[in-house]
């Protein structure tokens, strides 16, 4: 009952919060994880699966402990069923009877039984099985939690990047629009040509046609993340953190420490596997054991032609049975070795899993380095590019630099902010890549 009301908690908890979605202010990634992890249907059927793992483990229980039954049968015969009599009981009378009723009209019994298993070696080894079956499935919920939280930040960083991205369009946009007015006022004044202004109009056209992209892009990106969230499409998703100010450093032992294994929670599921091979192992060697069973029974039987005047008979019995298995042609010995074949195989995917994790640590380790080292190139990059346009402008301003100048060092600071946001994006993904290859 405790689990179950528990399970209704976590329920509830997620509706509420996805009916406060409309009010609540905008989600962070830390938000958008916990958003998802209440109200994703993955988590919600791993916590299913822990929950009918505990009432396996009641039911399998309940099989070693006595069973209790009640009975209650009524017949009323319409036509007494009877027995023909042999000649030589009649002894030569023409009257006596040719047949003989071992039943009366009415039959009526009750009774009490109850069943008891004494000893299945079986019945122990599934009842661990069972128990150990709800560890394995709490794995799986710590499992999904984590691939969960994968999802998120896929499809949480490209909006952020597509909104920053959106922000730096429209900064360049405002700047080259102050710039057109005052290139309208030269040419008016005669100190600038017709082309300039042209390519000013051109460049400002071309920068709000790629702002709609970029914002239909985000749109895109927005439903997608929603749709990881299981958020309400009907509901306003806004995201909270900002692309710059994301911590985008690592401590020294996630590059350098030994690789923890243990703390990835796939591993962890295949050690429970092999818990359970073993558990199927021992299974299967209790088939060889017998089974004892006690049994007990009380009856109460009436019987008469009528309801008033018949009798009463009462029964009360004990007994014990055993099944003893002999031989079965090699069936228990074939399951058996198919049990340890079984776990021989979960052995080599243990194996596999390791090599795989020491690989996507090592593989997440270089990649984040290197996007590192991008990235402080490309703010490197960007500063200057940023210099190199300021400079341009001021001397355009002052009638002694060239439209031209202008362009290129535009275009120039365009590509730099282009290639810094993305490096910025590949190494916050980086980061997050090398934490889930850590188990974190």
């Amino acid at each position: 009952m405790r689990s179950y009301l528990l399970f209704i908690s976590l329920l509830l908890l997620g509706g509420l919060a996805a009916q406060e979605t409309a009010t609540s202010a905008a989600y962070s990634l830390e938000d958008a994880v916990n958003f998802a992890v209440l109200n994703s249907n993955t988590i919600r059927n791993a916590r299913v699966d822990i929950l009918d793992a505990e009432q396996n483990v009641r039911e399998r229980l309940s099989t070693g402990l006595p069973q209790f039954n009640a009975s209650l049968d009524f017949t009323h015969y319409l036509k007494v069923p009877v027995l023909p009599l042999p000649e030589a009981f009649a002894m030569g009378d023409p009257d006596a009877p040719t047949s003989i009723a071992f039943q009366l009209k009415n039959s009526f019994t009750s009774g009490v039984s109850v069943s008891s298993m004494l000893f299945d070696g079986s019945f122990f080894v599934g009842l661990r099985a069972a128990k150990a079956s709800r560890s394995y499935f709490n794995l799986q919920l710590e499992d999904a939690q984590r691939q969960i939280r994968s999802q998120v930040t896929q499809s949480y960083f490209p909006v952020l990047l597509l909104s920053t991205n959106m922000q730096i369009l429209d900064r360049n946009i405002s700047n080259l629009e102050s710039l057109l007015r005052e290139t309208e006022a030269q040419y008016e004044a005669g100190f600038v040509e017709q082309l300039d202004v042209d390519r000013l109009q051109l460049s400002i056209r071309n920068l709000r046609a790629n702002r709609a992209e970029v914002e239909q892009q985000r749109e895109n990106a927005l439903r997608a993340l929603k749709f990881t969230l299981n958020f309400p499409e009907g509901e306003e998703l806004r995201v909270a953190d900002d692309l710059d100010q994301l911590e985008i450093e690592v401590e020294t032992a996630a590059l350098t420490a030994d690789i923890p294994y243990q703390q990835r929670s796939e591993l962890k599921l295949l050690d429970e596997a092999l818990v359970l091979q073993d558990l199927n192992i021992d299974l299967q060697r209790a088939a060889y054991l017998p089974r004892l069973d006690a049994t007990a029974a009380a009856q109460y039987q009436y019987q008469g032609d009528n309801l008033s005047d018949g009798f009463w008979a009462p029964t009360v019995l004990v007994g014990i049975s055993a099944f003893i298995p002999i031989y079965d042609f090699g069936g228990r010995s074939a399951r058996l070795e198919r049990a340890r074949l079984a776990k021989e195989k979960v052995i080599n995917q243990r194996d596999d899993l390791r090599r795989s994790i020491a690989l996507e640590v090592l593989n997440a380790r270089g990649t984040f380095n290197t996007a590192r080292a991008r990235l402080n190139s490309t703010k490197e990059n960007l500063d200057l590019a940023q210099r190199i346009y300021d400079v341009t402008q001021i001397k355009y301003k002052e009638g002694v630099g060239s439209s031209i100048e202008t362009v290129q060092a535009e275009q120039q600071l365009y590509d730099a902010q282009a290639n810094y946001l993305n490096a910025l994006y590949d190494t916050l993904v980086a980061k997050e890549n090398l934490y889930l290859a850590l188990g974190r």
